[in-house]
This record gives structure tokens, sequence and C-alpha cells, in this order.
């Protein structure tokens, strides 16, 4: 079966307060991780939560990161759905997980768009 894309459901563990609650050096890291899977970044918007926490989104040619965070439990969900076959999602994750000093992380990864044909069969429209 072919996928359209690949969705890494990503959530680290055991991070330091200071990264997760800093909203520039989220935004710097979540579009370095998108830099170093070879993606294409197009825009990025990220918001600082009060009193902590930190959501953004990092918008790719080959679809998207998103980020949220919880500082006061070293914790960061994130995702990283990609697709075409030139932008490895994992290559993310794992700049991610060195650059949010995770002590852990677990991800799992989630196919796509599947289809029993080929990919160059546009199915019809059907609304």
């Amino acid at each position: 079966m072919n996928a359209l894309g690949r969705h890494v459901l990503a959530e680290f563990y055991g991070c330091p307060e200071e990264i997760l609650g800093n909203l520039e050096q989220i935004k710097q890291h979540m579009t370095q991780a998108a830099l170093e899977a070879g993606a294409e970044v197009k825009e990025t918007i990220f918001h600082q939560f009060s009193p902590q926490g930190v959501s953004g989104v990092v918008v790719i040619s080959e679809s998207h990161l998103a980020i949220h965070s919880w500082p006061e439990y070293g914790y960061a969900a994130v995702d990283v759905f990609t697709c075409g076959q030139a932008v490895n999602p994992w290559e993310s994750c794992n700049y991610l997980k060195e650059a949010l000093s995770a002590q852990n992380m677990s991800a799992r990864e989630i196919k796509r768009g599947l289809f029993d044909t080929h990919l160059d069969h546009k199915p019809a429209a059907n609304y």
C-alpha cells in the first residue's frame, strides 16, 4: 500500500523548563528541525501562554511540524507530518530530542493517505 504522508507523533519527557518555556528557543528549534530533515520552511507561527507554555507550527512545503509544551512538567507534544519521500520526519524528531535536552522520547509513526493503487492515479471527487 502506498501512503501520501508520514505522521510522527512524538512525546518528549524530562526537558528543562527554561527551554520549554522560551518561545524564541522553541521557534528556533522547530524551524531547525524542519531544515535538518530537508524540508522547505514556508511560515511559522508561535504563541507564548501565560503563565507558561508555548504552542507553534512550522508550515513546510511537505506539510507541517507542531508543538505544545508544558514547561512545568518538562513535557512537549510534537507532530511531524511530511508528504512525499524526500523528507524523513524521524530526522526532525531525533534533532528535537537533542535540542530540547529530552531525557526520554516516545514516538510512533502513522501512515496517512493509504491507497491500494498507484499514487499517480487520482480518485474521482466524491461530493
